[in-house]
């Protein structure tokens, strides 16, 4: 019977050593690049809004001056509506051919 006691504690003791022996060495570090997806608005800047000269009229206007006042606004808005266009094809990278006017 003590030669299994012994035998026991012999193997308790060789157990713990192997276990301390790991425990003392530390692995080693190294470091990751992580490449994490983050958030950023695509527009920097919008374009700024054009006043237009219709809005301007008077109601007394002639009816001549309110349609030289409309064609004059026209060019204005299709260069303001092609700008808001560019701006969000680039936020959702379509190609420039799609949902522009024609």
């Amino acid at each position: 019977m003590k030669k299994r006691e012994l035998s026991i504690i012999r193997n308790f003791a060789i157990s713990c050593a192997v276990v301390l022996t790991g425990c003392s060495s530390t692995p080693a570090l190294t470091t990751q690049t992580v490449e994490v997806p983050v958030a950023v608005p695509c527009v920097n800047a919008m374009p700024t809004r054009p006043v237009y000269e219709f809005d301007q009229l008077p109601a007394t206007a002639s009816d001549g001056d309110k349609v030289l006042a409309l064609v004059r606004d026209w060019v204005r808005y299709r260069k303001y509506a092609v700008q808001l266009e560019a701006s969000l094809i680039s936020c959702i990278n379509l190609s420039p051919a799609i949902g522009v006017f024609n």
